[in-house]
């Protein structure tokens, strides 16, 4: 996932808001009590992810793949006044830690986390979404995307995690590994799509962030 020079991303690091102590005790509480802490978004992410909700203020936020809620309380930062934020998990293990860091949060009153497959929980939901993050299972991003579209605002903005696959989406002709040819096609697809405006961020495990026109 890394593929920035170790001390270009240490000095990006040092010099970006730092996250606040709630953020950083659940960041450290991940990596100690959970498996593969790396999914966490993290610092410098979280602080883009932040950002990001700030500069759209959105009233109604949907996030597919909760993991331990840190990126659904990064994206509550910016939500406006009356904003509201759904999270999705399917992980019946981590319900416990997430229910509890959740309503032990700020926004606890802002947030609603839902156990359960997004594929059939999306198509009964009525809101309209300012802000959709995608960082689920990757076999299904396609599947999100043409789901939510039609549920996010004109200039809402739909933002999906680990669009480079740990650099896999440049060897497609020798990874059969069918995550990474989802991705890919998700990639192009998106880049594609005149319904929306894209621009793939190499942060990370890349992120994909697009603008619905």
């Amino acid at each position: 996932m890394n593929f920035i020079d170790e001390a270009i991303e240490n000095y990006a690091n040092k010099h970006t808001e730092d996250e606040s102590n709630f953020l950083n005790k659940l960041n450290r509480d991940t990596h100690l009590k959970v498996l593969q802490p790396r999914m966490l978004s993290g610092h410098f992410q979280g602080r883009l992810l932040s950002m990001l909700s700030h500069l759209t203020q959105p009233k109604c936020i949907l996030e597919i793949g909760t993991y331990t809620g840190y990126s659904a309380l990064c994206l509550a930062e910016g939500l406006a006044n009356e904003g509201k934020l759904i999270t999705i998990d399917c992980n019946e293990d981590l319900i416990h830690l997430v229910e509890e860091t959740l309503r032990n949060s700020i926004f606890s009153s802002k947030i609603e986390f839902k156990c359960g497959d997004a594929l059939d929980l999306i198509p009964k939901m009525d809101e309209t979404f300012d802000l959709v993050f995608i960082d689920a299972d990757k076999s299904n991003y396609i599947n999100y995307y043409e789901m939510v579209l039609p549920k996010v605002s004109r200039g809402g903005l739909i933002i999906a995690d680990n669009v480079l696959w740990s650099g896999k989406v440049l060897n497609l002709q020798n990874d059969q590994d069918l995550d990474t040819q989802v991705i890919h096609r998700f990639n192009q697809l998106v880049h594609d799509d005149s319904r929306v405006q894209n621009v793939l961020l190499p942060i990370r495990d890349g992120l994909m962030v697009l603008r619905k026109i």
